[in-house]
């Protein structure tokens, strides 16, 4: 067969094994971030979006009808015969066919939608831009992917804290300068481990906001002009916000956007609390404030003061025509009309993130994507991980060396092709490559956010394509490593104690030299003696391979000899007392235990249900 042949005969039967699939898919992250990031679930939450667009559009009275929202919806949440929820591999592969005719993902999909749905296609993707859909749907799996990095980090820092618990109270070398230093203790050293994992945790909490639907430049143009002139009738919101804005027009130094909006939404939110635990008649009350409101409602006010802090002082006088306003419609004797104008979009944006089930969190501003800057901070954050995650792994490496720790080690694994003894750390090895690709990651998002020119450029499209998903999946594969590292961790007791007591003479110096200090030498005197003593010893070790005397030749100098036996001391030494590797640990043992109870344990508590619902996890090859 010719060298052709064999190349046509390849294309016809296309197997896995002809092109490239990345090492994260195939060797490290798990099946749960890697179906996060999959085609799959990215264009069902594109169709989520669309749906929820089309179901607030229709409910705001705009020109969108109850059939066309319930046929996309029959689409969207579609179950079908192989088990996936959806969009179907068929649909996938006709958008891949508009793509390569329009040159546009989204447009692509759109018209694949369409053709799934023919009554609902032309209110598919109303008066909205690409990045409505796009931006959204990256930041809702971004939201995902981080709260499951987060469950999958506090499950090793809690793993590295049972292992901390077990060994406090072992001494062991300590190394400043991977020289030889103060003794810790192992769970101490393992709880400054789980210590730097709790911070990256801490780091990362916080709300990850969506950028909303704002249109081609974020100026809301299109919703505007499509909503221009309608009329419809007034909402709870719309009676708060016309109370408030008639108010606010007297009033000076005071900015009438998001706040006026959000104090509207507050005082929507409270009426309805009310009405739901039969407390309305407070609303009748003449002498009820906003603080009486909001606390019969439950709200605590340290959580909305700093948001409406400049409204404080004109509470009072706008409360009344709030009232009177909420009450018409609680009554149902408004009948009152307004004008749909681009204030609306705020009622439109909580409509569609209640259908999508999300928190209704946004940036006040934006171009035509979310800021390219966040995306630096979530790859930062990810980095950041990375580095304690590379530090650990490395330590363990440094430990497996001096042979008083051993990763995991299964009975047919292999550690050389050359060399049967070996064990390498090859569990740790893989972390620190991972997470040294995921470092070296966040320059392609400061770029990204560096060259986006005036309102939008497309040269972030294809990074970021790049960019997060891989930033993800190598650090998830990372952390599954960790955690079977940390809960499988081996310590070779019998070498760290060996390793110590060769050092511990050398450690006890300062507490020998304070010994003779209080049996009447003199400090200097005596650091200069030891200092000797300890330099000797040392070139001992080192050149000859010996032992280290130094306590041997300490005790057989006079200077450390009390004058009853000749020597310069008022008293003996205890020299039994001087090699106990305790006296050396200082508070390890407490501030271990104290780690453990008041971080760890609340980080546990917090994130239980999480930590319930991890898969178990492993190296996969």
């Amino acid at each position: 067969m010719s060298s052709k042949s064999r190349n046509t005969s390849a294309r016809l039967t296309p197997s896995p094994y002809d092109t490239y699939v990345s090492p994260l898919a195939t060797r490290n992250a798990s099946e749960r971030m890697l179906r996060l990031w999959s085609a799959r679930h990215k264009f069902n939450t594109w169709r989520r979006i669309w749906l929820a667009v089309a179901e607030a559009q229709h409910e705001m009275g705009l020109p969108v009808t109850k059939e066309q929202v319930e046929e996309l919806r029959a689409v969207v949440e579609r179950k079908n015969s192989d088990g996936s929820v959806g969009i179907t591999d068929d649909e996938i592969r006709l958008a891949e066919k508009y793509e390569r005719e329009l040159r546009h993902d989204v447009m692509a999909h759109v018209h694949a939608l369409g053709d799934s749905c023919p009554k609902a296609k032309g209110i598919i993707h109303l008066g909205m831009t690409s990045q409505d859909v796009v931006c959204n749907a990256d930041l809702l799996v971004v939201r995902e992917a981080v709260r499951l990095a987060m469950s999958k980090l506090t499950l090793v820092a809690c793993d590295l804290s049972t292992f901390a618990d077990r060994w406090k109270s072992v001494p062991c070398l300590g190394f400043t300068h991977y020289q030889p230093a103060q003794p810790v203790t192992i769970g101490r050293r393992a709880a400054v481990w789980s210590h730097d994992l709790y911070l990256c945790e801490r780091r990362r909490n916080e709300t990850i906001h969506l950028r909303g639907f704002r249109g081609a430049t974020g100026t809301q143009a299109s919703f505007v002009a499509f909503q221009q002139g309608g009329r419809r009738k007034q909402s709870p919101l719309g009676a708060c916000y016309s109370a408030i804005a008639e108010w606010e027009r007297s009033a000076k130094g005071i900015d009438p956007g998001t706040t006026r909006y959000q104090y509207a939404r507050t005082a929507e939110r409270v009426v309805r609390d009310l009405n739901r635990s039969n407390s309305i008649h407070l609303l009748a009350d003449d002498n009820a404030s906003a603080f009486s409101l909001l606390q019969a409602a439950g709200w605590d006010k340290s959580h909305w003061y700093s948001t409406f802090n400049q409204y404080l002082s004109h509470l009072e006088s706008v409360l009344p025509s709030v009232r009177s306003s909420l009450q018409k419609f609680m009554s149902g004797s408004s009948q009152d009309v307004v004008d749909i104008s681009s204030n609306t979009w705020h009622e439109l944006e909580e409509r569609i993130f209640k259908s999508l089930r999300v928190e209704p969190s946004t940036f006040a501003i934006t171009s035509q994507t979310y800021p390219r800057v966040i995306d630096t901070f979530i790859l930062a954050d990810l980095a950041s991980t990375a580095a304690v995650l590379h530090k650990i792994a490395t330590d363990i490496r440094l430990l497996c060396n001096r042979k008083e720790l051993d990763e995991p080690f299964e009975d047919k694994q292999i550690g050389s092709s050359a060399m049967p003894y070996k064990r390498n750390p090859m569990r740790c090895e893989r972390i620190c490559g991972l997470t040294r690709f995921v470092m070296n990651l966040v320059g392609n998002a400061y770029d990204t956010a560096a060259t986006q020119w005036l309102e939008r450029t497309l040269d972030d499209s294809s990074n970021r394509r790049l960019s997060l998903p891989e930033a993800f999946l190598a650090l998830d594969g990372a952390l599954d490593l960790m955690h079977n590292v940390a809960s499988g961790l081996i310590v070779h007791e019998a070498t760290v104690r060996k390793n110590l007591m060769a050092e511990l003479p050398f450690m006890a110096t300062e507490n020998i030299l304070m010994a003779c200090v209080k049996l009447g030498g003199d400090r200097q005197h005596y650091h200069e003696i030891i200092r000797v003593h300890a330099q000797a010893a040392g070139m001992r070790v080192k050149q000859e391979g010996l032992d280290n005397d130094l306590l041997d030749r300490l005790k057989a100098d006079p200077h450390f000899q009390s004058t009853a036996r000749g020597g310069k001391l008022t008293g003996e030494l205890d020299w039994e007392g001087v090699m106990d590797p305790m006296k050396y640990v200082g508070r390890s043992v407490e501030q271990t235990e104290r780690f453990i109870r008041e971080v760890v344990e609340p980080l546990r508590e917090q994130y239980k249900d999480e930590l319930a619902d991890l898969d178990d996890s492993g190296p996969r090859v």
